[in-house]
């Protein structure tokens, strides 16, 4: 039996007896490595002192012939073409003491020629004379294997340089990696040089339907590849023509998308005649506009993309008045020319977005799509009778036509195209009975709300008139809760129709165009009350106003406001015009002019009800704007939802970075306020400190000494 005293020798013996040998596995490993280990002598034969085993497979020397001063050197063994190559990269790396790796030929004992990589590196030996220890492998099929490859290269880059069709590579992002010529001259470029160096962004250089890009990446990333992808591009001169593409995903080894690859034909002659036969199928003859068949395809469409975006689709009959005593008394040509007349002021009425067909004789309709709100409907209509009713020449006499139209709305209507049309055409009916040359819609409800829109336009002309709107003044706080500005607000009480809010009257006012006489009567009112308040103050209140984007995109705004700031006597940089989202979302040359000039005048610009629709830092990088207003939708609910907390810390960070002052709209109790200043917001508006306030009554504020408690503090 052990004792306790005996366990620790026990153990020290057992560790012993397991103790490896490295001078033996160091002695195995070398001379089973698949190449040659040696150390050799920096003298004119590289005389070696040391080869391993692997000497014979690679040589067909075993080690004692190629090792000692009488042996066979292997400066011998070294194909004479490359002696004076190798021994010169070595020579250099023993000069820097550094590794050296090279690739040369040697001559086996057979006769064979193989390729061999040597690496090595100049250290001292046993006694401090330096020599050379290194290795040597057989690379000849390494060789061989990069010949093919660099054949096949040859091959590939002659078929890409001569095919017929363009060929290309691309980043799924869109830029070229390489093209071929037959590519360049399609898209009428001198060379793939050329086209690479021009043609970035495809999605909008070279596609003409925005998006495209975007779809064909799409089909790569679900399937790896697409098939007869038709498109309709630009070539370099403006021109277009239709190209079908195949291409596929070309991935690495390690299965990373390395990029797009595939090829592209001219397919725009057959596109043409595939077209013409369409055309003849679906359009009418005389006119070109879509004819039953098409027609009704553009109303399911229309069905289908009100249903999906939760809006109105309105479905017009038009019947011309007197057009059948016009064809027969001054014949069928007369009628055919008035009839294409007639088809061209209908096309010219309406937007791209819309549609107009003709079902015969002289019977057209119209789909209009996307509409919110009613009253853009009725003035459409109105513009649509106002050009029909236009005079025209016909066979040397100038003759005036109406129309009575019929109106269905989706979905109260119908739900489909054949009851709309039915709806429509009895609607057509009742306003030819009603004395022609006017509208009728299908059912009394929207007839009444048609007559309501009607009656409030004549008030709101006469109201105009008579100078009854009025301003109210909404006040803007400091974090100290002091009044450093206000909104001016339009606000309308008719004795008939009551207080009516903004949101009914000012989309009227910009349709039947009154916006620019309603918009006058309030900055004159606001700039004068801002000049009687600004008066001895030594910081004066700045004076924000909202102009509609029908008005700040008309050429000759910014001279009228010019006019009115001279009139009133209020100095420009007391005023700050708010425009939404709207304005950039057209003419952006048109745009950044008005912005400019209003800036060169000395008004400042904001950006109202930021983040609601298409907010894009783009904006605020173009536009010389001063402030973002944070729109209450993203206020409400910011001291209760992390999300909504989040955005809105990110909007005000957005303008502290960008050195924009952030106004908060629409609070409403002290925790969000209190949340928006920490944050760093500017400027606050909201319930919490007042409601928009008549004139006098936003001046006993500012006589009171300015600074508004919040409620519940």
């Amino acid at each position: 039996m052990l004792s306790a005293r005996s366990i620790p020798r026990l153990r020290t013996s057992l560790l012993a007896s397991t103790r490896v040998d490295r001078a033996r596995v160091l002695d195995t490993l070398v001379n089973n490595l698949d190449g040659m280990a040696y150390r050799c002598h920096l003298d004119r034969d590289w005389t070696m002192v040391f080869v391993s085993q692997g000497c014979l497979a690679l040589t067909g020397y075993p080690a004692d012939v190629l090792v000692g001063a009488n042996a066979l050197s292997w400066e011998a063994v070294t194909d004479p073409s490359d002696r004076q190559r190798v021994r010169g990269e070595i020579e250099a790396a023993v000069r820097s003491a550094r590794r050296f790796a090279v690739e040369y030929r040697i001559r086996t004992r057979e006769g064979d020629t193989k390729w061999v990589l040597e690496r090595g590196i100049p250290v001292p030996d046993e006694r401090g004379c330096i020599v050379i220890e290194g290795f040597v492998e057989d690379i000849t099929e390494h060789r061989a294997m990069v010949a093919a490859l660099e054949h096949a290269e040859l091959r590939y880059r002659h078929i890409f340089e001569h095919a017929s069709e363009g060929i290309f590579q691309t980043t799924p992002e869109g830029r070229y990696l390489a093209a071929n010529p037959a590519l360049a001259k399609l898209y009428g470029y001198a060379g793939p040089d050329e086209l690479i160096a021009d043609l970035a962004e495809l999605d909008r250089r070279l596609y003409v339907e925005p998006g495209r890009r975007a779809a064909f990446r799409r089909l790569m990333e679900t399937h790896g590849e697409v098939r007869n992808f038709e498109s309709e591009v630009y070539r370099r001169d403006g021109s277009r023509i239709w190209i079908s593409e195949n291409a596929h995903i070309v991935r690495g080894s390690d299965g990373r998308l390395i990029c797009y690859e595939g090829t592209v034909q001219d397919v725009s002659e057959r596109r043409h005649y595939e077209a013409q036969l369409e055309r003849q199928a679906n359009h009418d003859q005389l006119t070109g506009l879509p004819n039953r068949n098409l027609l009704r395809d553009r109303i399911e469409q229309g069905i289908a993309r009100a249903a999906r975006r939760g809006c109105m689709l309105a479905l017009v009959f038009i019947d011309l008045d007197g057009f059948k005593f016009i064809n027969d008394s001054l014949g069928h040509a007369a009628g055919d020319e008035l009839l294409v007349e007639i088809a061209g002021r209908l096309n010219a009425s309406i937007r791209s977005s819309d549609t107009v067909g003709r079902l015969g004789g002289d019977e057209f309709v119209l789909v209009l799509n996307d509409h919110e709100q009613l009253g853009s409907v009725i003035s459409t209509l109105e513009r649509v009778l106002q050009d029909i009713g236009r005079p025209a020449a016909l066979a040397g006499r100038e003759l005036q036509v109406g129309a009575s139209l019929g109106v269905a709305m989706y979905p109260d209507d119908g739900d489909d195209a054949d009851s709309l049309l039915k709806h429509a055409d009895v609607a057509m009916y009742a306003a030819k009975s009603r004395g022609r040359n006017n509208f009728q819609f299908f059912t009394r409800a929207l007839n009444s709300v048609a007559e309501e829109r009607l009656t409030m336009e004549a008030a709101m002309r006469v109201a105009i008139e008579r100078d009854e709107f009025e301003v109210h003044y909404q006040p803007k706080l400091d974090h100290r809760r002091r009044i450093v500005g206000m909104e001016a607000l339009a606000r309308w009480f008719h004795p008939v129709l009551g207080d009516i809010r903004p949101d009914r009257f000012i989309p009227i006012a910009e349709e039947c165009g009154l916006i620019l006489p309603l918009t006058t009567c309030i900055l004159r009112r606001a700039f004068s009350a801002a000049r009687r308040w600004n008066q001895g103050r030594d910081q004066p209140l700045r004076l924000a106003v909202n102009l509609s984007p029908h008005l700040f995109l008309s050429r000759d705004i910014v001279a009228h406001v010019s006019g009115l700031l001279c009139d009133a006597g209020l100095p420009a940089p007391q005023v700050e015009l708010e425009v939404t989202e709207t304005v950039f979302l057209g003419d952006d040359e048109l745009a950044v002019g008005i912005f400019r000039a209003f800036k060169a005048l000395g008004l400042s610009l904001a950006m109202d009800d930021f983040g609601t629709g298409y907010s894009s830092l783009s904006y605020l990088r173009r536009f010389p704007l001063d402030t973002i207003k944070i729109d209450r939708s993203l206020v409400v609910g910011i001291e209760q939802q992390d999300e909504m907390a989040m955005i809105a810390r990110a909007v005000i960070s957005l303008g502290q970075s960008l050195r924009k002052t952030v106004v908060a709209e629409g609070v409403e109790n002290p925790a969000q306020f209190d949340f928006l200043r920490f944050q760093g917001c500017d400027e606050f508006q909201g319930y919490l400190f007042s409601r928009p306030l008549p004139e006098a009554g936003f001046a006993r504020l500012l006589e009171a000494g300015g600074v508004i408690a919040a409620r519940g503090d």
